[in-house]
């Protein structure tokens, strides 16, 4: 799935994604696609996808397991600690 199309940009910044990539890619009129700069690249991708690479990320963790939970617990801990000091 190595295709390449050559796109110029707009006055305004404009990118007109080629019509063989759209249809690849299944980009329908108005979706959202999320933009950044990875290697001096600019890189497109639909959320979707985004959140499928994190959810692979982090899929080790325990299911049911707040981060956050546990790390508003060791901050308490690690104050208790500083105030009995």
């Amino acid at each position: 799935m190595n295709i390449q199309a050559e796109v110029q940009v707009g006055p305004q910044g404009r990118v007109v994604i080629p019509a063989q990539l759209r249809k690849l890619l299944n980009l329908k009129p108005g979706e959202v696609l999320i933009a950044h700069v990875e290697n001096e690249s600019l890189v497109f991708e639909k959320a979707e996808v985004i959140k499928r690479r994190l959810k692979a990320r982090f899929a080790h963790l325990p299911q049911g397991m707040s981060l956050a939970d546990e790390l508003i617990a060791e901050r308490r801990a690690a104050s208790e600690g500083e105030n009995e000091t």
